[in-house]
């Protein structure tokens, strides 16, 4: 990995969607995922566009070609829904980074975007949304020998929150990983000059990002039977703060079914890490 690295982060969500993560005290997932790059990568430039906006402009005298890397976030959109411009927009700039050749990683959309860019499908999961902690994801065979995952357990748990899913994989596409809740958790992509790795999981979640999502969807999460009524959200939320500012409570980790290694940053981002690590700058 090289300090000299020069990041583009596509922050997936659409306005109203930013605004409601705000208003649910999280962080823009383009500030997290640039926060999580920066910690990585100390010295590398790090630039944050939104492509679900009417006007999705890179900063300012930039170009595709310009960046050794891009990152896409997850979103609050739903990648089926078609005739949405806002989805539209950024499967076309998919293509784009394909043809430019850039690599791509990303968490949840970015997942679901790559594959419906390489021809694949999504749709609701008919599980609702996975929510909180992805359980026992295991990696397939074609994952322990990717490069994407180095050092990473054949089987381990990750943050998440997602309610679609991918169901049939499109061209050049690898399954990498899969858990009982969705048989695609990580994907990786190869189309023209371009590669895109891709998970299902948010390695960028910490448990106060977690809780603000919890405060967002927890009518959804009630509806479907995650969480049981009102009380048990306001107390599961409470639990995932608390256990941010005391992250050494084995107690309480145990109680939300933590496992430590989702507790520690470098742990959680070793497959960040290991895309950093591919990535050669281009000046």
């Amino acid at each position: 990995m090289s300090g000299s690295l020069h990041l583009l982060v596509l922050d997936a969500y659409a306005p109203e969607g930013r605004a409601a993560i705000r208003g649910a005290g999280g962080t823009e997932a383009g500030r997290l995922y640039e926060r999580m790059l920066r910690a990585l990568a100390p010295d590398a430039t790090v630039d944050v566009a939104h492509p679900a906006d009417p006007d999705p402009a890179l900063p300012a005298g930039a170009a595709l070609a310009d960046y050794d890397g891009i990152a896409w976030t997850g979103s609050s959109l739903t990648i089926h829904k078609t005739g949405d411009p806002r989805v539209e927009r950024q499967i076309a700039f998919a293509h784009a980074v394909f043809a430019a050749g850039v690599p791509s990683f990303g968490s949840c959309w970015a997942a679901q975007l790559a594959v419906v860019a390489a021809g694949g499908r999504c749709a609701p999961s008919p599980k609702g949304r996975e929510f909180g902690v992805s359980r026992a994801i295991t990696l397939s065979e074609a994952g322990r020998a990717h490069p994407l995952f180095r050092d990473k357990p054949a089987r381990f748990d990750a943050w998440t929150s997602h309610a679609d899913e991918v169901v049939s994989l499109g061209d050049a596409t690898a399954l990498l990983a899969s858990n009982a809740w969705s048989g695609v958790q990580a994907v990786s992509v190869e189309r023209g000059r371009g590669r895109f790795w891709a998970l299902q999981w948010h390695p960028e979640y910490d448990p106060h990002e977690v809780a603000a999502l919890c405060r967002l969807r927890k009518a959804e999460l009630i509806a479907q039977g995650t969480l049981a009524d009102e009380a048990e959200a306001i107390a599961y939320i409470e639990r995932l703060e608390a256990l941010h500012e005391t992250p050494a409570d084995a107690r309480l980790a145990a109680s939300l079914g933590v496992a430590p290694a989702l507790l520690d940053f470098t742990q959680r981002s070793v497959e960040v890490r290991n895309w950093l690590a591919s990535l050669a700058p281009r000046r």
